[in-house]
């Protein structure tokens, strides 16, 4: 595992802490890693990356330890990939093949298996001289470190557009399906609260504590790659869907963003963003950053609802947790929470319906027992919160997204009252 660190060039985070996460993105893929190091780059070399005394101690390195595989934990050309490769007379990849290779390992569903050869293949069109055995589908992963059924073949350009243009064809397909299933559930307008955050920030063990899923939550980098929705009771009675989306990354390849598009989706049409963080760690704010630079490159603004949560309080040492809290105390929409031990997660529930109900709009309507397809109506495309019967009328409380509100009451004539902001959280 080598960290290149070029001189001149601005880290967000430090060399050992990018190594220590490089030797994890390894292990997530169950790669034993027996030496790691950060190597300094004074003036990188076009050819090869590394100067040559690097490379000759790495080749003596790989040959004393029997090294199957060499990652590279950065931008490695095509160029400087077969260079290396020559040179230490082993597989090298790079931080963009390592990260693929994970999610290759890791895809569940049928689209999460087609973006990520999608992604694959326009990462492997720039390399042609390559061998591809994920068309075989003899292994899992993706081919690039190895393995049972790998035939050298050298990759055919013709052959890989023809096999993108195929998957673009079935990812339309499935994005259609995936959309109409989106328009459903803007007929029963719950809002979508999408969970976010750094990978292994806690997402899945959050949204396992708050919806009482069974999700796989381990500590272990991109444990989740497909997404996962649950209905989500809120304190005031109202109910929205929880969605828990793929960890972001630090230079999480392009490709991979853009293949992945459909089922960020979730992220950005989602009503309110939680960005679950990992506090605990001395690399939080990088961290931060980098989700934030995603979520950028998705179009979801950071003026746009947001909370922030501050996840693995039961980590934190004894001298930062007044820190953290103190944060906490200043930023109206930030959290404190243990994933794990339940701490702030009440909180934490009564902050997004909060939120929330600065989003939507709660009217209360009083209907006569005649008009059927308006109760019906509310019923199917509103969150109805309250109804009561009685001599003059059906009497009820409803949630409305802007849309809705405005649908029900030019298709029903209706004009109803604004519940004041002060009893919306008692309705």
């Amino acid at each position: 595992m080598i960290v290149p660190d070029v001189t001149g060039q601005t880290l967000a985070r430090s060399a050992d802490l990018r190594l220590e996460e490089a030797i994890g993105l390894a292990a997530a893929i169950d790669l034993d890693v027996v030496h790691g190091e950060t190597v300094r780059l004074t003036n990188p070399k076009p050819g090869t990356l590394f100067g040559m005394g690097v490379i000759e101690r790495l080749a003596d390195d790989v040959e004393a330890q029997h090294i199957d595989v060499v990652i590279v934990d950065g931008a490695v050309t095509p160029v400087q990939q077969r260079n290396l490769e020559k040179s230490l007379n082993t597989k090298v990849i790079d931080r963009t093949g390592l990260i693929l290779e994970i999610f290759g390992a890791r895809a569940r569903t049928h689209e999460g298996v087609l973006q990520v050869e999608l992604a694959a293949l326009s990462y492997q069109r720039s390399r042609l001289v390559r061998s591809w055995t994920h068309l075989e589908r003899q292994r899992g992963g993706l081919g690039f470190i190895g393995g049972p059924g790998e035939s050298q073949l050298e990759i055919d350009r013709r052959l890989i557009d023809e096999r993108i243009a195929k998957i673009k064809r079935q990812l339309t397909r499935v994005t259609r399906t995936r959309g109409l299933h989106r328009s459903a559930r803007k007929r029963i307008p719950y809002p979508v609260v999408a969970l976010v955050g750094y990978t292994n920030a806690g997402k899945s063990t959050l949204f396992n504590r708050l919806t009482d899923a069974r999700v796989m939550a381990k500590d272990m980098l991109f444990a989740t790659l497909d997404p996962t929705l649950r209905k989500l009771s809120l304190p005031s009675g109202a109910t929205v869907i929880l969605s828990d989306t793929v960890g972001f990354i630090s230079d999480l390849p392009t490709d991979l963003v853009a293949a992945f598009r459909a089922t960020l989706e979730e992220v950005i049409e989602a009503d309110l963003v939680v960005h679950v963080r990992d506090i605990a760690n001395e690399d939080t704010e990088a961290q931060k950053a980098d989700v934030d630079h995603v979520l950028n490159q998705l179009g979801r603004r950071e003026d746009e609802f947001r909370i922030e949560v501050l996840n693995k309080a039961d980590l934190l040492q004894d001298a930062d947790r007044p820190h953290v809290m103190a944060k906490a105390a200043r930023e109206e929409n930030c959290v404190v929470v243990s994933a794990v031990t339940g701490e702030g997660c009440d909180r934490l529930l009564t902050r997004i319906d909060r939120v929330l109900a600065t989003a939507f709009t709660i009217m209360s309507y009083t209907l006569p027992y005649s008009d059927g397809a308006a109760i019906a109506w509310l019923h199917e495309r509103a969150d109805l919160r309250e109804r009561h019967d009685d001599d003059d009328g059906i009497h009820v409380t409803v949630a409305f997204s802007p849309a809705t509100h405005a649908q029900f009451e030019d298709r029903f004539g209706y004009h109803g009252l604004i519940v004041e902001p002060s009893l919306q959280q008692a309705v």
